[in-house]
């Protein structure tokens, strides 16, 4: 599970320079066309306080990582909360929803534009994606060269064992988001302590997937439920995430961001870009997206895909597809591009062309998006009000979230992660070398460690 957001999540972000896929209407939209964002909080809340001259949003879902917000979570029932929504809105003038939540929001809002008749792709294109089991055998199918050696551990979570395994091996959650228990086992007592769970543990994880697990039983009829594992041959490789759209049924690129890992874990240090990656391998990466997506059947919204590429080896090979914005490097576009990840997203949510959205002036050649971990249960102390002061007075157009938890909270990231996140801070530079210069004196600003 991420590092929970606190109740009222500190982030501090620079003012910035301000159906059915196709089916709406621009004559009957009005100058300002109403969105209903589900689950939208951090990352996204920033990125759309720009576009409030041209869209109003509308907000429903629960914060699932902050108290009490997350109380909710016992309760909660998918198919029941779409329901009120569509009652909700049957006779409004909403023109699109959407939402970047993998948990529930993406196919919330898969669901509810179905319902409402508003442009996005189906409920069953969603499940398809986030079903890492039938991801995978999908793959088999039209990319097998980009697919890697998998098959699902024939066990529910706590379960005993198969006898019959060999290590080493990466193993997911068929339905997480997160990277929530993903991680390379090493041997059989390894992969034991990662799914012995207390009750609560036990508990929250049901939760979180019982509402996927029963839809897409119901909708699809998966041989193996969500409620199980998947085994995977592990990749040692540099690792990227390819953002882009499926609109009027063309497969488009926004771009290839860099997840360069803290040294020795799989855990992310930081998204940079622009990217290394060659072209003719970015280009390849877009035509595994353009041959998986259409045979899973998502015809309208950005996703995002998440590969390794091996550069002595010239080996390609997929991680896993979300049906959905990534909202933590959507801002890296705007700062090197002028791209407005979230503003295409909006105009996606209501049936537009995203390639419409205009450019804004770059800022910067080089941006990142960098994560402050831990890899032991204590964590830095958050910085005061004067050292934020002191860091927006240096750097006005820095994002930066604090993710300050409790104890236990850090303990159970530290079991199901391998770490966990206390903060992340967005910054750009005139090159790679300025970059790293500003991500120093923020670093001593706040009080934090810049890391390897």
């Amino acid at each position: 599970m991420t590092s929970a957001t606190p109740q009222s999540p500190v982030q501090t972000a620079l003012a910035q320079p301000s159906g059915r896929a196709g089916s709406s209407d621009q004559r009957a939209r009005p100058p300002v066309s109403e969105v209903l964002a589900l689950f939208c909080f951090d990352w996204d809340e920033i990125g759309y306080q720009r576009l409030a001259d041209r869209y109003r949003l509308h907000h429903a879902g629960f914060d699932l990582f902050s108290f009490p917000s997350n109380l909710r979570l016992a309760a909660f029932d998918i198919e029941h909360f779409v329901s009120r929504l569509t009652v909700r809105y049957a006779d409004s003038r909403i023109a699109g929803v959407t939402s970047a939540n993998e948990q529930f929001g993406a196919l919330a809002a898969a669901m509810l534009a179905e319902q409402l008749d508003l442009p996005g792709t189906s409920p069953e294109s969603v499940i398809r994606c986030q079903h890492k089991l039938g991801m995978r055998q999908l793959m088999s199918r039209v990319a097998p060269e980009a697919n890697v050696s998998y098959f699902p551990l024939d066990c529910e979570y706590g379960g005993p064992l198969p006898d019959n395994l060999t290590f080493p091996l990466f193993v997911k959650p068929i339905k997480a988001a997160f990277s929530v228990l993903a991680r390379r086992v090493e041997n059989r007592a390894e992969l034991e302590r990662l799914l012995r769970f207390s009750r609560l543990e036990a508990w929250i994880i049901r939760r979180l997937v019982a509402p996927f697990n029963a839809l897409a039983q119901r909708r699809i009829g998966f041989a193996v439920d969500a409620h199980h594992m998947v085994c995977e041959t592990p990749i040692v490789a540099p690792q990227f995430n390819l953002d882009g759209y499926v609109f009027d049924g063309q497969t488009r690129m926004i771009g290839v961001v860099d997840a360069i890992m803290y040294p020795g874990t799989q855990a992310f240090q930081r998204f940079a870009y622009p990217s290394k990656l060659p072209a003719a391998v970015q280009a390849r990466a877009l035509d595994v997206a353009r041959r998986f997506l259409k045979a899973a059947q998502f015809s309208h919204g950005i996703f995002n895909m998440e590969f390794f590429y091996d550069a002595g080896t010239d080996e390609l090979k997929v991680i896993e597809f979300n049906p959905r914005l990534a909202s933590q490097i959507a801002d890296l576009y705007l700062r090197v591009d002028g791209t407005d990840v979230h503003a295409m997203n909006l105009a996606l949510a209501c049936g537009d062309d995203p390639s419409a959205v205009p450019r804004q002036a770059p800022r910067g050649a080089a941006a990142a998006s960098f994560v402050f971990r831990s890899f032991a249960v204590d964590a830095p102390r958050a910085p005061d009000e004067a050292r934020r002061r002191r860091l927006m007075a240096t750097e006005p157009d820095a994002i930066f979230l604090d993710f300050a938890k409790g104890r236990r909270a850090r303990a159970r990231d530290l079991k199901w992660l391998g770490s966990h996140r206390y903060g992340v801070l967005h910054l750009h530079g005139a090159d790679e070398a300025d970059l790293r210069a500003r991500f120093e004196r923020a670093c001593d600003t706040l009080g934090w460690p810049p890391g390897p």
